[in-house]
């Protein structure tokens, strides 16, 4: 037996001189062959640690070179990886803590004193990662560890990562996704997106999601490929450094800004090879700017925390505006009635379900919710609401659960609305999204209550305290009550469309 995904990604390059990462401003580099040895520096930690196979680690860490060689030595020593949003407060933490029985938390440094009582309760083990990669317990430990580490033997169906995924009720799930849901994933995308040794990648996706962490270092690990691995995505620093690369991902909002600068124009693009959109719904006059900006038609994609991803638009073909493309190779796609679960024809709408080696193996003791969205037949419900054309192209027209997705970060209503609905002067709330020009959805929260009775400031102050920011409403709005249907139900529907103009003079 052997363990495929590190065998795939990084067993392969042990002896590689070539560059892996790239900083074009201070013209230094870090080799394949480097990675890997620091990879098995960090596996070392882990096993020393006490954590065995199967056993789960939290990394809550800012975005580095370390953090992915912490992750690369998780698959080398057959540890779950379990990445958490570095926005995420101490109370959502505690509930990863508690839902996943993880052996092992990375967090920063700055975390560490708030997360500390917490882990002693649930025995976890806590090590400190700086937000740069370059300090830390962890680190202190990883400088001493040996660079040789045994490969531990995994099967194609064991676990390789474990991604809490937002739902419209209730807590997160977390997503199990096995070895060969990544592996078969990555190799699919880089033999259709044409990923080879000669790509640089310019990474500004924090490593925390699916999309900069499996996605965009995979494919690259597989290809052989650069990266510039950036902090973040910053307007001027991605400008500056994009003549030094062949691709980029992104999410829409990355996009937005770009074209806000009046200096990106195609000179600046004329070394990009592919530009690539996912994480939330690319506007068709998003795309279509870009191209008559660039010359480049952004290629958009399709996927979910289960699943990896399941469609994009061809490399070499239409990339076509308002879809997600066609399915990859291997995974199938079929839209069904809502109730009865039956196909339907071409070109109408319902619920998309798909079913493929990507989709992964259900949810973390919630084998009731696996049931309910994973068919016997191994087609997982999305939950998204689709049509497919006649020539394959899926479109995604909606959603059947009320999920928000902003800036490409899922947010669920219930968790912000359990916390509205605890504020004084709020009778009951309800949380909606609605159109955002950058962040394509954003926030709103609406409260039944008296006006003089409700204090926004101390609510917005109450949420701050609960809640990533990103989940923060962008905009509280009180209302003498909420729209309801015949059996009671507040009718979301009917309060987006109120205020789906909220934000549409926002620059």
């Amino acid at each position: 037996m052997a363990n495929l995904l590190y065998d795939a990604l990084f067993a392969t390059h042990a002896n590689r001189q070539n560059n892996f990462i790239l900083d074009p401003f201070s013209d230094t580099s870090l080799s394949y062959g480097s990675f890997v040895k620091q990879a098995a520096q960090f596996a070392n930690v882990i096993c020393d640690a006490g954590l065995a196979p199967g056993d789960r680690l939290i990394a809550q860490v800012g975005k580095s070179v370390s953090a992915l060689a912490l992750y690369a030595g998780a698959v080398q020593s057959g540890v779950v990886y379990l990445p958490l949003n570095t926005a995420y407060t101490t109370t959502e933490v505690e509930y990863f803590l508690q839902d996943s029985g993880a052996r092992l938390l990375v967090c920063d440094t700055d975390s560490e004193s708030g997360l500390t009582s917490s882990c002693k309760n649930q025995n976890t083990a806590v090590l400190t990662l700086s937000s740069d990669g370059k300090t830390g317990t962890l680190i202190d430990l990883v400088n001493d560890a040996s660079d040789s580490f045994k490969t531990i033997d995994r099967s194609a169906d064991d676990l390789a990562a474990l991604l809490y995924t937002s739902g419209t009720t209730g807590r997160s799930k977390g997503a199990m996704l096995t070895q060969n849901n990544l592996l078969s994933n990555a190799q699919a995308l880089h033999k259709l997106w044409q990923f080879d040794d000669k790509d640089v990648l310019l990474h500004a996706l924090p490593i925390f999601h699916t999309h900069g962490l499996f996605v965009a270092t995979h494919v690259c690990l597989l290809a052989g490929a650069r990266l510039i691995f950036e902090p973040s995505f910053d307007t001027d620093r991605t400008l500056k450094l994009m003549p030094h690369a062949t691709s980029f991902m992104g999410v829409p909002t990355f996009y937005t800004r770009l074209l806000d600068q009046k200096n990106f124009n195609s000179e600046l693009a004329r070394h990009m090879r592919l530009f690539i959109s996912g994480s939330a719904p690319l506007l068709a006059d998003t795309l279509n700017l870009f191209q008559q900006r660039t010359g480049h038609r952004i290629l958009e994609r399709y996927g979910m925390t289960e699943t990896n991803m399941n469609t994009s638009n061809p490399y070499n073909g239409e990339r076509r505006a308002g879809t997600v493309g066609l399915p990859l190779p291997g995974v199938e796609v079929k839209v069904t009635h809502l109730e009865s679960g039956a196909e339907l024809p071409t070109g109408e709408a319902g619920q998309l379900e798909v079913r493929g080696p990507n989709v992964f193996k259900g949810y973390w003791n919630m084998p009731e919710k696996t049931q309910e969205e994973l068919r016997d037949s191994g087609f997982f419900i999305t939950g998204d609401i689709a049509q497919i054309d006649a020539d394959g192209y899926v479109h995604i027209v909606g959603r059947e659960k009320d999920l928000i997705i902003s800036g490409g970060y899922n947010i669920y209503p219930k968790e912000i609305e359990l916390v509205l609905d605890d504020q004084p002067g709020v009778t009951e709330s309800t949380v909606v999204g609605v159109p955002h020009p950058d962040f394509g959805e954003t926030v709103v929260g609406v409260l039944v209550g008296k006006k003089d009775s409700i204090n926004i400031k101390q609510i917005e102050a109450a949420v701050a305290e609960s809640l990533a920011r990103f989940k923060h409403p962008r905009k509280l709005i009180v209302v003498d009550s909420l729209p309801r249907n015949a059996m009671g139900k507040v009718q979301k529907n009917e309060l987006r469309e109120e205020y789906k103009q909220l934000f549409s003079d926002t620059q």
